[in-house]
């Protein structure tokens, strides 16, 4: 009885503490995916079968935050429906984390996150979370933010194995060393952003000695609202050096209007290499973006592929349409590549058509379900391999449930 007055007091007196303004939530996700391919990121052969396939992910989220600190664990689960035994000891399929960091306040606009966290700015771009692929994108640094009026972000990465001897890194991260700084500034009708990437690929040259290449990304977006239609850009270069030690010149350009009425119309450019230039690399490398609400949903561009290849022009319309519960998109793109392919083919690659609806069932509760087709030309063939006029389709159906178990 004693202990259990104590407890109430003591929970009382927290309570009642001016100084105590805690706030804790703790929630999930649950999103089965089943998929349809036939042609998906890569051309089918002409009597390839359509395939289906359902992969899940499952998180569990828990944030806690005061004027002081912030803090975030993901947890997270991804499988193909039937990759383990349904009498599974689970030794092999372990829940991971997708993110675990904390923020401290340093100073009145200063403040230091740390962890393993997701990066996301402006459109996605050049860092972006992935949320479309199941398993998602996060990243193991710490970040210094500066925000009083304008945003300037310092994100630093370092990466070793467990095995720190002679400091080497033969680990499964795209870098061992990364370095960036990202500025922001909006007005009223107007936004700002400044990106400097710098990112440090380990190379062994021998097996007692290792060495990190790095390249430079530098560039940013501005966007601007007018009464009827808003206008973006973006611009990025790339410089510095390559893996295979040859200097990179690469370009990445965008421009884009979107209409009140829900259309987009726009054009990007992302250099590559030509068959007959071998002096320099000319391939932009977009790096951790989510290069999947770019370039068609198809992903034959950009997603796990197309790197250090002849690069690409996407000339988009799009469409959005939502009110209430019900959601429509359709995008259309025209894809060519940046560089040539060889002396005698053409540049066209195809036409993808994508369509999805949504509709909310629940308010923590959608279904979403899309097609897409690709019209491919013939030189996909040579970048891709299989048969451009076998018919090209992807579709998919998805749940997404995201319960709030507990918010205080």
């Amino acid at each position: 009885m004693r202990r259990n007055a104590f407890l109430t007091l003591l929970a009382g007196m927290l309570f009642f503490l001016p100084e105590v303004h805690a706030q804790f939530s703790l929630s999930a996700e649950f999103r089965p995916r089943t998929e349809f391919s036939r042609g998906y990121k890569s051309l089918a052969a002409e009597d390839q079968q359509m395939s289906t396939a359902t992969a899940q992910r499952t998180r569990l989220n828990a944030i806690f935050s005061t004027e002081a600190v912030k803090t975030k664990l993901v947890l997270q689960d991804v499988r193909y429906w039937g990759s383990q035994p349904q009498l599974v000891t689970n030794e092999d399929y372990a829940i991971s984390v997708h993110e675990a960091w904390a923020e401290i306040k340093l100073a009145e606009n200063i403040s230091l996150k740390a962890g393993r966290q997701e990066l996301v700015y402006d459109d996605s771009r050049i860092f972006g979370n992935v949320g479309w692929a199941h398993q998602a994108r996060s990243h193991d640094l710490a970040l210094v933010k500066l925000e009083q009026g304008f945003k300037l972000h310092l994100g630093i990465a370092h990466h070793e194995n467990a095995d720190v001897t002679n400091n080497f890194y033969n680990g499964p991260d795209a870098y061992k060393d990364m370095q960036f700084l990202w500025f922001n500034k909006s007005w009223e009708k107007t936004g700002l952003s400044l990106l400097f990437l710098n990112n440090g690929v380990p190379v062994f040259i021998s097996a007692q000695k290792q060495e990190n290449r790095y390249s430079q990304t530098l560039g940013g977006r501005v966007a601007h609202s007018f009464e009827d239609v808003s206008l973006a850009a973006n611009l990025f270069l790339q410089t510095g050096k390559h893996v295979s030690d040859n200097d990179i010149n690469a370009m990445n350009f965008l421009l884009e209007a979107s209409l009140k009425n829900g259309i987009t119309i726009g054009f990007e450019h992302l250099s590559g290499n030509s068959y007959d230039k071998n002096d320099k690399v000319y391939a932009f490398n977009p790096f951790y973006g989510t290069n999947h609400k770019f370039n068609g949903f198809m992903d034959y561009f950009y997603v796990g592929n197309h790197i250090n290849s002849v690069g690409l022009n996407d000339v988009y319309l799009k469409y959005g349409y939502k009110k209430d519960k019900f959601g429509f998109n359709g995008h259309l793109h025209y894809f060519a590549s940046a560089g040539k392919i060889s002396a005698d083919a053409k540049n066209y690659l195809g036409t993808e058509l994508d369509l999805d609806i949504s509709y909310a069932v629940q308010p923590n509760a959608i279904i979403s379900a899309g097609w897409s087709v690709m019209f491919a030309g013939e030189s996909m063939e040579l970048l891709k391999g299989g048969d451009h006029t076998a018919g090209q389709h992807w579709g998919y159906i998805m749940l997404s449930v995201t319960p709030t178990f507990l918010e205080n």
